[in-house]
């Protein structure tokens, strides 16, 4: 159940100070519906609505005026004191002082102002890489608040005392952040819980704080030209954000959807919400014993592999960008625990975000680019995926790209550091014209962190080696039109197949979990049969065309050579036959070839036996009937055009070989070995 607080009497329970939630709720949904006072407040009802608190705080200006002034003049002191030292050109030298500053600044200013920073710390398009650093460092830690309130909350919001409620709950808070804290507690039923309670004045505190930031963002906005993002909408979504994780009725939600989505995973592990237990202020979730990723002397002591850990957060983070698009944005080594049976448990769920499908496969397209060096088609992505508007002129930015990323490529994507190739884009990102989007500066935040907590088990870790055989795995089964076409543009290249493209993928592929070699087999196939593959069908038979060529000019070649030798017709003048021929598989896409054969022999779930059904199907299929015409009218017509062109060579080695004696020094090389 929820506590509901009528506007005209208002509660007093947090320290007496007027329900703003109340009042701001009962305003919106007069607003939104022209209704009047409304006591009845649902979870629902609670989001961010700008209009709302800019018309609530109109009506306050001593409030406004009080805060605007505690937050004035230290940010006037950061201000000032960085004029100075650009006035006598020591700011590089005090960049990092200055920036320590501004976070010592934001930590004492209060909830809203610790969320702006963590937020900046995402948003090189926004901050300068040497604050970027330091935003990092943020920490989400405040003091506790008293008991009394807190136990004051939870008989608001679950209807009765805590004593009445659980069957134990522990004296003192075992955390506290910056939106709420929490307790150890135990059910009337015997389960253990962690309860979190919310802090008070914080509604009142963060819609404040957000009242002063929108309005200093618009007026900037109208104001400084200089300054390219919208910084009035980065500051509703921040502020959407913040809502949302005021309302544990929400976080509950996501950790329900983040369970249904991906608790089936063998190993991760998410609790489980008690909801009659939980209300707007208060949140009761399973208690999950386990140790932080971090704390790695101990996670070894109990048998546990902390660095297949990380790879099971990092494959878990994949499906969540990548699959569902509903991700966690903040698995910092709080919320990550390594539980005894070795599982991986996920907590906190009050920050989460969406990723569209266009920019899930747009993601996969970037990387595709970025393996096939096509800076032109990646700049192209960052227009698609909202990073630069369709009029942003790219010709500048495709030769930076090519800066951070040529060096960085020298051996293959899975060898980046996610970390330094992020901090070059960001420094590049602050030079142009970039918006960098708020998922996206999440997803960095999400996959950086990960790498972090890496590095410290594994110095040589590397985020995208264990990511790319996901995205391999996507690129070989996924059956949406997107991404068949980044799959035909990483194997062809000027109507030439690539089977060492090709070999890569499965290697990686057969590495991802639950990778399903029938599901490989059965969808390549279908997709290579339908009327999408015959891009590939057409390029494959030339390749096979040029294969069975030069495979029977070499054939040729041999047997007539050895014939000549037997009759003494061998020349030392007798053109060879090059090994490579006319098509790309040569040599080397032979070697290419069987190790892709090697490859599927090794994969999990390879049997010979299920070939059978499969070679079948492709046997009786109209379009290999077709291809097998293609292939076989196209070595009709090389042979053809090999022999029209030899017999003209034939009869111009008659006319001009015979000697005085009117014989000719040699027979002509056959016409099959010519090419």
């Amino acid at each position: 159940m929820t506590h509901t607080t009528s506007p005209q009497n208002p509660s007093t329970s947090e320290e007496k100070i007027i329900d703003v939630q109340s009042e701001l709720v009962t305003m919106a949904r007069s607003h939104q519906e022209n209704l009047g006072p409304i006591t009845d407040i649902s979870p629902e009802d609670w989001e961010y609505n700008p209009e709302t608190i800019i018309n609530y705080y109109r009506g306050k200006p001593l409030q406004v005026l009080g805060r605007l002034i505690n937050i004035a003049f230290p940010f006037a002191s950061f201000m000032v004191t960085n004029w100075w030292h650009s006035l006598w050109g020591t700011s590089k030298k005090h960049q990092k002082k200055q920036a320590e500053k501004l976070r010592k600044i934001l930590t004492k200013l209060g909830p809203a102002y610790i969320k702006i920073g963590q937020a900046l710390s995402t948003r090189p398009d926004l901050v300068s890489p040497a604050y970027l650093d330091e935003l990092t460092r943020l920490q989400d830690q405040l003091p506790p608040f008293s008991n009394d309130i807190a136990y004051q909350f939870i008989e608001e919001e679950l209807g009765a005392k805590p004593e009445e409620v659980y069957a134990q709950i522990s004296p003192n808070p075992i955390a506290a952040a910056s939106l709420g804290q929490v307790y150890r507690g135990r059910l009337k039923t015997g389960e253990e819980v962690a309860i979190k309670v919310q802090r008070p004045d914080l509604v009142r505190r963060i819609t404040l704080d957000i009242y002063i930031m929108r309005s200093i963002a618009s007026w900037v906005k109208e104001n400084v030209k200089r300054i390219r993002s919208d910084l009035v909408a980065i500051t509703d979504e921040l502020a959407a954000r913040i809502f949302e994780e005021m309302n544990y009725m929400k976080e509950g939600e996501n950790a329900s959807k983040f369970k249904d989505l991906y608790g089936h995973l063998e190993e991760i592990y998410v609790p489980k919400i008690y909801w009659e237990y939980t209300g707007r202020r208060v949140l009761t979730m399973e208690w999950i014993e386990g140790t932080k990723l971090t704390d790695i002397q101990k996670i070894q002591a109990q048998g546990i592999d902390a660095t297949h850990l990380v790879e099971v957060g990092v494959q878990c983070s994949l499906r969540q960008l990548l699959e569902h698009g509903f991700f966690h944005a903040d698995p910092h080594p709080g919320n990550l625990l390594a539980m005894e049976d070795g599982r991986l448990a996920y907590l906190d769920f009050g920050m989460m975000s969406n990723i569209k499908p266009y920019q899930r496969y747009g993601l996969i397209e970037a990387v595709v680019h970025l393996v096939n060096r096509d800076f032109e088609g990646l700049a192209q992505d960052y227009v698609n995926l909202d990073f630069l508007t369709p009029e942003t002129d790219l010709e500048p930015i495709i030769p930076a790209l090519a800066e951070v990323f040529n060096n960085a490529l020298g051996a293959s994507v899975a060898e980046l550091n996610f970390k330094k190739i992020t901090d070059e884009m960001s420094a590049m990102m602050y030079e142009f014209p970039f918006r960098v989007p708020a998922y996206y500066a999440l997803i960095i935040r999400s996959m950086v962190t990960l790498e972090g907590i890496a590095i410290n088990i594994d110095p040589e870790f590397k985020v995208l080696s264990k990511a790319y055989p996901y995205v391999a795995k996507r690129l070989l089964t996924d059956k949406s039109d997107q991404l068949q076409a980044s799959l035909r543009d990483l194997l062809f290249k000027d109507g030439s197949f690539r089977w060492n493209r090709l070999e890569n993928l499965l290697r990686n592929a057969k590495d991802s979990p639950d990778y399903d070699f029938d599901r490989v087999m059965n969808q390549g196939m279908e997709y290579l049969l339908s009327e999408r593959g015959k891009f590939i069908r057409e390029r494959l038979a030339n390749e096979i065309v040029n294969y069975l060529d030069q495979v029977g000019q070499k054939t040729w070649f041999n047997i007539s050579s050895s014939v000549r030798k037997v009759v003494g017709w061998d020349s030392p003048q007798a053109p060879r036959v090059n090994s490579n021929g006319n098509g790309s598989l040569n040599g080397q896409s032979m070697e290419h070839l069987q190790n892709i054969i090697t490859i599927l022999q090794e994969t999990d779930g390879y049997d010979p036996l299920k070939l059978v059904p499969i070679i079948t199907k492709i046997l009786q299929n109209s379009e290999t009937q077709k291809l097998g015409q293609q292939i076989a009218g196209g070595l009709a017509q090389k042979a053809t055009a090999r022999l029209i062109r030899n017999l003209l060579l034939d009869d111009s080695n008659h006319n001009n070989s015979n000697n005085g004696n009117g014989k000719r020094d040699q027979l002509s090389l056959p016409v099959a070995a010519m090419k």
